[in-house]
């Protein structure tokens, strides 16, 4: 008897410990990928054709005398980019902060591929990037721009208004739950 429950602790010691692993490490996430393809954001522009009183359109821009910007003067600025590299997992693609029309910026994510995994975020970060001592971004000054949206893609993410940038050198694509840079690129003024 005393051998059966030793048996039966062990087992169910066993089947918790299995379950806290899965829940910590999400070893399934290896195998899966997600992609997403957000537009190249632009300020808004000002309509070619207005509403009229009653909902129909009242004329072209020339025709009201309204100014519709051209496409040039609603492009976003870059303010620099930077290609990235590998932390602990495959990371491939461009950063670029844009400023846009509005004077609001955005970091985007181009030609972007790494990893899934459990609470990956994006910063940006005082830390250069690129060398082997990926734990160093969690040190320096950061400043989370949110969750990653899709492992693989184009994506935009918005730099809280106010973000001085000109101490921010990366971006980094991070692990929350075990402190580790999946990968980093490094942001040249353009």
């Amino acid at each position: 008897m005393n051998r059966r429950l030793w048996i039966a602790a062990a087992v169910v010691t066993a089947v918790v410990g299995l379950v806290v692993a899965l829940a910590l490490f999400q070893p399934w996430r290896l195998l899966t990928r997600s992609t997403v393809d957000e537009a190249l954001p632009t300020a808004t522009a000002v309509s070619a054709e207005s509403p009229g009183p009653s909902g129909t359109a009242t004329g072209s821009a020339a025709a009201t005398g309204r100014h519709t910007p051209s496409a040039a003067a609603a492009a976003p600025r870059v303010l620099g980019e930077g290609r990235f590299v590998d932390g602990e997992h495959a990371t491939s693609g461009t950063a670029r902060v844009l400023e846009l029309a509005d004077g609001s910026r955005v970091v985007r994510l181009e030609g972007f591929s790494t990893s899934d995994g459990p609470d990956v975020v994006v910063w940006l970060t005082d830390q250069p990037a690129g060398d082997d001592d990926w734990h160093r971004y969690d040190d320096g000054q950061s400043v989370p721009l949110g969750a990653l949206k899709a492992t693989d893609g184009n994506q935009n993410y918005a730099v809280p208004a106010g973000t001085d940038l000109t101490e921010l050198t990366s971006v980094v694509i991070w692990c929350d739950r075990f402190d580790v840079a999946f990968g980093s690129a490094p942001i040249r003024s353009a």
